[in-house]
């Protein structure tokens, strides 16, 4: 595909500066959001999710990648029989802390930003079409003095659009008062990435870049070779991320359910055909093995349950939330898929909360292929519809990008051809107790020696004594 400097859309849309000036080191404007979290309304509220913005009235449900690319770009992405796109999550700079400066955040966001802008600059026929944000464009509270420093000035170069569904971070809400907030949720969201029409964002009016016209906070994008079906799942930090109201748990209606089960159908014969990979996007992770972060039963078998529905799976699914690298391998119905959280994108990467199991661990139809990765970085994907390949690419500050995981997949057999890992090995049996030592016999005491009967020497006789003879005395005086 032929890249293009300073693109412009069909509908006038424009997505990178002429020239680009040398990325910030300071806010713009000074981010005290973190103080918000003590607000009465977050307070009261947090727990609870907030309402689903209805999408715009009278837009489709999907967008065409042709109505934001001039036409020769689709037609060269049609000739290569292939398409190349970025994704990651969790991107805007406000981590500031005694350890970390300002400086420090913005840098982390831009070298994702910049080695990204890079791709599309360097990539020649493999130039990445487009980037989906998988949430969380904007901290702490999706505000929206916020969206030059973390999103619009440090994208200032990327010259392709941005498609982005909603983190959590982007629909918190806060207020003085417990019973309503001061800012509707999701309204900066709305405004940046949800309007009418292209033109300046009111936040950065200084900047090239257009806001986005998708439906609303839940879409689809259908592109050549790939459709990127985006759910939005609600506000809570943690205990998972939540599409529908789980059977009245929830007081959210179940639209998205709807959606994404029409959304399924309608694309199903187009897979079965071989023309396209279909990828299902959400902020909050089904599958995590980080405790804060962790997968989501409820959200995992909401999306099960329209994929049975509709009788088709997805091909891949994305996820961010937790600042790291995952990936998994689900296997359904006999088919595998990757299941990969990538919210590398430049907010504190941070490690799991607790030990993680070892790769190749293999929990009921998941299996964890890789240890997670706690860099800053980004994905890489591309796809012909019957293959698909998605590499993890680390954006180290001052060096350029280096991959540190990759899987392809075949799509016609349903089985990963690289990246797979072996099983983890098994743990090592416990050695056997040692018998206890057999008690030693108990000596038998010695026989007494049998002493011979002394033999007394035989005694002579003794002689008689000779009575004397009666009347001898008598006689022998005479």
């Amino acid at each position: 595909m032929p890249t293009k400097v300073n693109l412009a859309g069909p509908k006038g849309q424009l997505y990178a500066d002429p020239v680009p000036t040398t990325d910030e080191d300071a806010f713009q404007v000074n981010n005290t959001s973190a103080a918000y979290y003590k607000s009465p309304y977050y307070l009261a509220n947090m727990k609870l999710v907030q309402p689903i913005p209805p999408p715009r009235a009278g837009a489709p449900s999907h967008l065409d990648l042709a109505d934001y690319l001039p036409a020769d770009m689709i037609a060269a992405i049609n000739s290569a029989g292939s398409i190349t796109f970025h994704s990651t999550g969790d991107t805007g700079a406000a981590k500031v802390s005694a350890q970390q400066s300002a400086a420090t955040a913005l840098a982390d966001e831009a070298s994702v930003a910049d080695a990204m802008a890079a791709d599309v600059r360097t990539s020649g026929a493999n130039t990445p079409a487009f980037f989906f944000h998988l949430g969380d464009v904007v901290y702490n509270f999706g505000e929206a003095q916020y969206y030059y420093d973390q999103f619009y000035e440090p994208y200032r170069a990327y010259d392709r659009p941005i498609f982005a569904i909603p983190g959590n971070h982007d629909g918190m809400v806060f207020g003085a008062s417990s019973s309503a907030p001061q800012v509707p949720t999701l309204t900066a969201f709305l405004n940046n990435f949800c309007a009418a029409s292209p033109a300046p964002s009111p936040e950065a009016p200084t900047i090239a870049r257009s806001v986005m016209t998708q439906p609303g906070v839940y879409f689809t994008l259908d592109a050549p070779f790939v459709s990127i079906i985006g759910l939005y799942s609600n506000v809570l930090d943690t205990g998972g991320g939540i599409i529908s109201s789980q059977g009245g748990k929830y007081p959210i209606p179940d639209v998205q359910l709807a959606f994404l089960t029409a959304e399924l159908t309608r694309l199903k014969p187009q897979r079965q055909a071989g023309q396209r990979a279909i990828i299902i996007a959400v902020h909050h992770p089904p599958l995590s093995c980080d405790v804060k972060t962790g997968g989501s039963g409820g959200l995992m078998q909401d999306i099960d349950s329209c994929c049975k529905n509709a009788g088709l799976w997805p091909d891949l699914l994305l996820s961010g939330h937790a600042h790291l690298y995952q990936r998994f391998t689900r296997t359904v119905n006999g088919r595998q898929a990757p299941y990969i959280v990538c919210g590398s994108g430049g907010f504190a990467a941070t490690a799991p909360m607790t030990g993680t199991p070892p790769a190749g661990t293999v929990v009921g139809d998941h299996k964890l292929e890789i240890a997670p990765i706690i860099q800053f970085g980004y994905l890489t994907i591309t796809t012909n519809g019957k293959t698909l390949t998605a590499s993890f690419n680390s954006a180290p500050r001052n060096a350029p990008a280096k991959q540190l995981d990759s899987v392809t997949v075949n799509l016609v057999k349903g089985v990963l051809t690289a990246g797979g890992s072996a099983p983890a090995p098994a743990p090592a049996p416990k050695p056997a107790p040692k018998p206890a030592p057999k008690p030693k016999p108990t000596p038998k005491p010695a026989p007494k020696p049998v002493q011979k009967p002394v033999r007394k020497p035989a005694q002579k006789p003794k002689r008689p004594v000779p009575k004397p003879a009666k009347g001898g005395a008598k006689n022998k005086a005479r």
